[in-house]
């Protein structure tokens, strides 16, 4: 579609004829996924792996490149792990657990932390891909599969809710139609067709600052040199009054992020010419580099009053947008994806009620509260707006150089971690006194188990299916499928589970409850509660 000729293409794909047209009407479809991004493909893998027809509309008959997310964290790398994809993201990737902090002019860091502090778990805290990588993953697992129908170059215009479900108007260039579906899932992002056409709110802070992204590639003989690090800045002398940020990505492709201000002329300031100073500061004058991309954003903290509005549900960027200060807007995304496709799964095989999905908007809500609520903050701590704002930083940066107590006041961005889902309806509370171990409603932790007489990793045993993870001897009596741990003593210390522990774990390997000693009827109302029949 020519209107998409200002983005950049990473890789054509081939716009699809849609049997409406070639056909007429198909009926109803039990679901339909609108979007492409990194959000809307990994939904539809989920489902599809689950055995569902999937069908997913896209305006875009490419993959788009340009600046775009690039640090996936450890939950989303666990979910592309259950999706199939893991193993070709880590090897792409730039693995890193290590960032560090800088003030001013200072050479050496005021602070450093490290995004793995719990050990010997499968995945790292952070892998730094291009988007485009990840998109092109999941749709190879995508188009290897025969359930599988990606409509590239098929564009929702407009879209009415109805009792039976939702009526889509749908145009491409070999013409338009019209689609039935029973339930939409909307990944479209922030600008949501979807989202737009129904008048739904979107509401949250539009923060005034600019930020410079310029992705360098380094074609010097240092290009391996430098750490697979996160080093930012605050007020250093290239970017005076402002913060810096500085990451690696595969193919010798750094992403440096200058903050600019609220007041610019953004068409000047990515003229190469304007940008090579700011290059030049952050790493010296001797680098060799060439443009990848350049690029000025600016950035919001919203979401939508609900992300479940009768059968069309908000999943992403659609649902919620953050600022890019903590990695939260994909790896959030990630995590509705996987949290909506078990209970739609569920609810279409007929083994839940439609209550269920109404437990999507309480968690993935919960979760982009959080979200926002760090993003918020992060940036608050970054771009102070007034003088005690600004005081306040100095004095946490100044003091951060010589004593610890005030390294945790530092706000460069929270980055992204799992949201735990306090008192979600599908959790059943705990009966029983534990010292530790993931509370109901809390994603599970890894670690390196016996599989078979092979090591192997636990969240790679809890697949992505409900299933009873048991320590010790004597299994309690369930139908549902149980994996018996015996030989990790790591493992059951982190589940406190040294003297036998049952724990119901969730298709998106969250804990739906857990006993000290468990008993049938405890596992089967606890399962029903976890599939909204409680």
């Amino acid at each position: 579609m020519t209107r998409f000729a200002d983005i950049p293409k990473y890789k054509r794909k081939q716009a699809v004829v849609a049997p409406e047209i070639a056909g007429g009407d198909q009926g109803l479809y039990p679901f339909v996924i609108v979007g492409s991004g990194p959000i809307g493909l990994a939904t539809a893998l989920d489902l599809a792996r689950k055995g569902h027809s999937v069908t997913l509309l896209t305006a875009f008959d490419f993959i788009a490149s340009g600046s775009k997310a690039i640090c996936f964290a450890k939950q989303s790398l666990d979910i592309l792990d259950r999706l199939g994809v893991g193993e070709r993201v880590l090897d792409k990737g730039v693995i890193w657990n290590v960032g560090k902090l800088f003030w001013k002019d200072q050479p050496d860091p005021i602070y450093q932390f490290d995004m793995l502090p719990v050990r010997h778990q499968k995945n790292p805290g952070f892998v730094n891909i291009q988007q485009y990588y990840v998109e092109e993953y999941l749709i190879d697992a995508l188009e290897a599969m025969d359930n599988v129908d990606i409509r590239w170059g098929n564009a929702i215009v407009d879209i009415a809710v109805h009792s039976e479900g939702a009526t889509l108007d749908v145009v491409s260039d070999a013409g338009s139609y019209q689609m039935e579906a029973a339930y939409v899932l909307a990944c479209d992002g922030s600008n949501s067709t979807i989202r737009n056409a129904m008048g739904l709110s979107f509401d949250g802070r539009v923060f005034e600052d600019n930020f410079l992204i310029a992705d360098i590639k380094f074609t010097g003989a240092d290009a391996d040199q430098r750490p697979s690090e996160r080093w930012f800045w605050f007020d250093p002398p290239f970017c005076p009054e402002g913060t810096a940020l500085l990451h690696k990505q595969p193919d010798h492709v750094w992403r440096l992020d200058f903050q600019l201000g609220p007041d610019i002329d953004r068409a000047a300031v990515i003229k190469p010419e304007n940008v090579e100073p700011y290059v030049r500061g952050m790493l010296g004058d001797r680098v060799q580099f060439e443009q990848e991309w350049y690029s000025v954003y600016s950035f919001q903290c919203r979401r939508m009053d609900r992300f479940v509005h009768g059968p069309v549900i908000f999943v992403g960027d659609s649902a919620h947008l953050l600022s890019p200060f903590g990695a939260r807007g994909a790896n959030g995304g990630f995590a509705d994806a996987e949290n909506i496709a078990w209970k739609l799964d569920k609810l279409l095989r007929g083994e839940a009620p439609k209550a269920l999905l109404e437990s999507y908007n309480f968690e993935r809500v919960m979760g982009a509260d959080e979200n926002i609520l760090n993003s918020t903050r992060s940036t608050d701590f970054m771009t102070p707006k007034n003088d005690q704002s600004r005081a306040f930083r100095d004095a946490v940066l100044e003091l951060s150089s010589d004593y610890e107590f005030a390294r945790p006041f530092i706000n460069s961005g929270r980055l992204s971690t799992p949201t735990p889902y306090y008192d979600s309806p599908l959790s059943t509370a705990d009966g029983d006194e534990w010292r530790n171990g993931p509370q109901p409603g809390f994603p599970c932790i890894d670690a390196p188990i016996s599989d078979g007489g092979n090591n192997g990793w636990l969240l790679q045993q809890l697949g992505d299916t409900f299933k009873l993870l048991h320590f010790g001897a004597n299994p309690p009596q369930s139908d549902l499928p149980i994996i018996v741990e015996t030989d990790s003593r790591l493992a059951a210390e982190r589940y406190d589970a040294l003297d036998g522990a049952t724990y119901l774990v969730r298709p998106d390997q969250v804990v739906a409850a857990r006993w000290k000693n468990a008993s049938a009827g405890a596992i089967d109302a606890a399962y029903q509660r976890a599939i909204g029949n409680g």
